[in-house]
């Protein structure tokens, strides 16, 4: 018998929830400022390059300022002059995609096309940043879900991610994981 395309998704989501939880029953028993100041000063940084990324530039910052507000164990910073960067942001006329070659590290092409038909800038940055540290599309999902996407529709405009998406960039970022390999491909 085939599973349906619910049954196929409910491993992902019973990982989530359980991550969520996890996540929350950790904050709970070790006072959660204490954690987070640790976390912090042990968190990973990654760097972007948006020399690329034409007239998308100040929403690619704002993409990194949430996912910084969002998650502790990572950090995306801009590229200081003459360095590499672990992170090319590249506009172009096709649709948002990503290039994840290993975790943190990879190429998001900040398609005119999404834009055009009216998706949020902010939104798209956020959710390609997204690909790059691990999470993978989750379709057809809610506005609530980052991760959603397009299948949102134009009119979400949340640029957040939601507990159990930042609850997997903290443990892949973490170690608490096993951290998903690249190169992957996605696009929205």
């Amino acid at each position: 018998m085939i599973p349906t395309r619910a049954e196929r998704a409910l491993p992902g989501r019973v990982l989530r929830v359980l991550v969520t939880l996890l996540a929350s029953v950790a904050l709970l028993f070790t006072g959660g400022q204490a954690v987070a100041d640790e976390q912090s000063a042990a968190a990973t940084t990654l760097t972007y390059d948006v020399s690329g990324a034409a007239e998308f530039v100040d929403a690619v910052h704002a993409g990194a300022d949430i996912w910084n507000e969002s998650v502790t164990e990572v950090r995306l910073e801009p590229v200081a002059p003459g360095q590499s960067a672990n992170i090319r942001i590249i506009a172009d006329n096709g649709w948002p995609r990503a290039l994840m070659t290993s975790l943190g590290n990879g190429t998001v092409w900040f398609g005119r096309q999404a834009v055009t038909e009216g998706y949020d800038t902010t939104r798209i940055a956020s959710h390609e940043l997204g690909h790059i540290l691990g999470l993978p599309d989750i379709k057809p999902g809610p506005c609530s879900s980052l991760m959603s996407g397009s299948t949102a529709g134009v009119g979400c405009v949340n640029p957040y991610p939601d507990a159990a998406e930042r609850a997997a960039v903290e443990g892949y970022f973490g170690g608490a994981f096993t951290a998903p390999r690249g190169p992957a491909l996605s696009r929205d």
